[in-house]
């Protein structure tokens, strides 16, 4: 089956999207600024319909309020239900996520219902602390299978084949079995290896104008880039799933919801200027979104089917 690719890179210095053969998609790293993306046309295949538990596995180690981040997310993307602790403020990460949403309404087929599911701590490196894109199914697979999106996220210590050089993330799906199919997302932390290709632009990129960087909202410049290039894959995920979904170009180098819109949080940017974001007065820090639990993140823009081009929340 071929693979779809989307990757994470800077927009204007390395952002774009292409084939990687191992991942139904990637956020990539390369040197060309795509154009503004138009309508991502709709394959046929299923999308991933119903409730879907998120499950998050953590390879490596990573503190408790590093956890905390990245879950908040999760439990940030649906509005349904929720109780007053998890109240969003707008611009949120639940309206960010309807756009998302709206390419069910022209597949004709019922919405997703997420909510955060089981998570599972590998902290003793089961597999060593380089690991092959073939692992990345193996060790997502400790998520489970019905019913889920398994979220594979790999720490600062960890090599992944292509991270760095020419990937952040990467989405994807198992193979089919008798028990049925899954999708998966892999993203790494950054911090240690390249801040500067997948955590910007909380970090100064490799190339380019050193302008200097933003203050990540959470205080943490690995995991939150890692939430940028989460939210993508995620995007990518629910909208072309198995490679056969929304998408623009050719399936072996496809443009996704998640990745058509690199380097732009928000309105005004162009190659190495974010956008027009918000600003937090006590801690200075750059974010475009408010979550669960008085959460703040920055999130990328998406292709809006409504309108054939990117959207950001700001």
């Amino acid at each position: 089956m071929a693979a779809v690719i989307h990757t994470s890179a800077l927009f204007g210095f390395f952002l774009v999207v292409s084939l990687f053969q191992e991942s139904m998609g990637a956020r990539k790293i390369a040197a060309l600024v795509e154009p503004r993306p138009t309508t991502l046309a709709y394959h046929k295949g299923r999308l991933l319909t119903g409730p879907i538990s998120i499950n998050l596995v953590w390879y490596g180690k990573f503190t408790p309020s590093q956890r905390a981040i990245v879950s908040d997310f999760i439990s940030s993307l649906s509005s349904r239900s929720k109780p007053s602790s998890a109240v969003q403020q707008k611009p949120s990460v639940a309206t960010w996520w309807k756009t998302a949403e709206s390419y069910y309404a022209l597949s004709k087929s019922p919405r997703a219902l997420l909510s955060l599911g089981n998570q599972v701590l590998d902290e003793s490196y089961s597999l060593g602390r380089s690991l092959t894109s073939g692992q990345l199914l193996a060790l997502a697979a400790q998520g489970g299978r019905r019913r889920a999106v398994n979220v594979l996220l790999t720490a600062e210590d960890v090599a992944v084949d292509g991270f760095c050089m020419s990937r952040c993330g990467s989405h994807a799906a198992s193979p089919p079995s008798k028990n049925g199919r899954f999708a998966y997302v892999w993203v790494g932390n950054s911090a240690s290896q390249c801040p500067g290709q997948c955590a910007w632009p909380f970090h100064q990129p490799l190339y380019g104008p050193q302008t200097p960087p933003l203050v990540a909202p959470n205080g943490d410049v690995g995991v939150d880039g890692m939430i940028i290039n989460l939210a993508s894959m995620l995007a990518g995920t629910f909208t072309n799933p198995f490679g056969d979904g929304f998408f623009q170009g050719p399936a072996e180098s496809p443009l996704e919801a998640g990745s058509a819109c690199p380097g732009v949080y928000g309105k005004n940017a162009y190659p190495g200027y974010p956008g027009d974001l918000l600003v937090d007065p006590t801690t200075g820090a750059s974010y475009n979104a408010n979550g669960a639990n008085g959460r703040k993140y920055l999130l990328p823009a998406l292709v809006d089917p409504t309108i054939s081009s990117c959207s950001t929340l700001v």
